[in-house]
């Protein structure tokens, strides 16, 4: 569900009136270790920014599984310690969105300017922009450093050229999935798909899956499995980017004659046992692309066959960053992810139900509901 959340703040006419006015920032805040446990907190804040620093209100951002994703990881990858609460129980889920400029003290970042990036969910946010250029900045708050940078930037939305106003809704709900599908792509076909012939992927109802499954569809001799639950079946079969369809129990129908690269969107340690041994010495690869059900990464189980390997989409950006130029990943990046958000948004294929709910209440009901797995395929949230 795209998700708005709107806040009010003072009048800004004049730098010394707002030294003086009182801004009431609001922040939701989500149980690190129970995350359908949330909570709501306000404090007043001064309505200007201080020298170096900018002011930016939080306009809307969408919640997915994704952000649970985020959250699920928190400790293990650090997705905390971009947000800081300051209390040890307590984090800051990240989104992705969009935020208008309400004040500013760095040049080059103007007042009513709007950036595309990574947010808390919470009314506003002070950032420390630096390497300001058209295209944006990247955030330099201290605590933030450390932490992968493409989570730091924030895009520009004039000069964004994979931006239009009236795809803000799609872009925030597949923008940061669509990337990692993207690049999951282009990584196993750059490794010539490590010598198979057919992918077997788990979870395939996901957006992040299909996703990946959309850019690959066109691949000539590679065939694509999608293992999903019953209850989503139909959907699966009818995104038409799988050539077989199974449920999670008819695993075992699969031909084992082929080679075969496995696709972990699950997570799910027994289904990948049952992979392993169900495949054989078919199993060339095992690649695991993320879960927000298992935060134990790759526990060495013991498993016949290939180790199984993490997949990190910043470590291929870098790479073909590397080989194609920043301004060549985002040309091909922009014209993928533009004909991905074309074929979703036509109502014709079925593929996606745009919901838009405005206030915390909603977004602490929408994370309960995505933490229970109660969130509808077709609904984009």
């Amino acid at each position: 569900m795209e998700h708005t959340a709107h806040s009010g703040h003072s009048d800004h006419s004049g730098r010394g009136d707002k030294a003086e006015q009182s801004l009431t920032v609001t922040r939701l805040l989500t149980r690190k270790h129970a995350l359908n446990e949330s909570r709501l907190e306000a404090r007043q804040e001064r309505t200007d920014a201080a020298p170096g620093e900018v002011l930016l209100k939080i306009d809307r951002f969408a919640l997915t599984t994704n952000n649970v994703t985020y959250a699920a990881f928190g400790d293990a990858m650090n997705y905390w310690q971009f947000f800081p609460t300051g209390q040890q129980e307590w984090g800051h889920m990240p989104v992705w969105g969009f935020a208008d400029v309400v004040d500013s003290q760095v040049p080059g970042v103007a007042v009513g300017e709007r950036f595309y990036g990574y947010f808390p969910i919470a009314s506003h946010i002070r950032m420390q922009p630096e390497r300001v250029t058209g295209r944006g900045f990247y955030d330099a708050m201290a605590h933030r450093r450390s932490l992968t940078s493409a989570y730091n930037q924030y895009t520009r939305v004039t000069n964004d050229a994979a931006y239009a106003p009236e795809l803000e809704n799609y872009q925030i709900l597949y923008r940061p999935l669509f990337i990692t599908s993207f690049m999951l792509a282009d990584f196993l076909e750059d490794n010539r798909f490590f010598g198979t012939t057919r992918l077997v992927v788990s979870s395939a109802s996901s957006k992040t899956a299909y996703g990946t499954a959309f850019c690959l569809r066109d691949i000539p001799g590679i065939a694509l499995a999608a293992i999903t639950s019953e209850r989503n079946r139909a959907f699966v079969q009818g995104l038409g980017c799988y050539e077989e369809v199974v449920s999670y129990d008819g695993l075992e129908t699969l031909g084992t004659d082929v080679p075969t690269l496995y696709v972990d969107f699950s997570g799910d340690e027994a289904l990948r046992a049952r992979v392993h041994h169900h495949f054989g010495s078919a199993l060339v690869y095992d690649c695991f692309a993320g879960s927000a059900q298992n935060t134990g990464f790759l526990r060495d189980t013991g498993l016949p066959g290939p180790k199984p390997e993490f997949y990190f989409a910043p470590v291929q950006i870098r790479k073909r960053n590397a080989d194609w130029g920043p301004e060549g990943v985002n040309q091909r990046f922009n014209a993928a992810q533009r004909a991905f958000i074309d074929y979703v948004k036509t109502p014709a294929n079925g593929w996606l139900t745009l919901v838009e709910e405005q206030g915390f209440g909603a977004a602490q009901e929408r994370i309960a509901s995505l933490v229970a797995g109660g969130s509808e395929r077709k609904r984009g949230m």
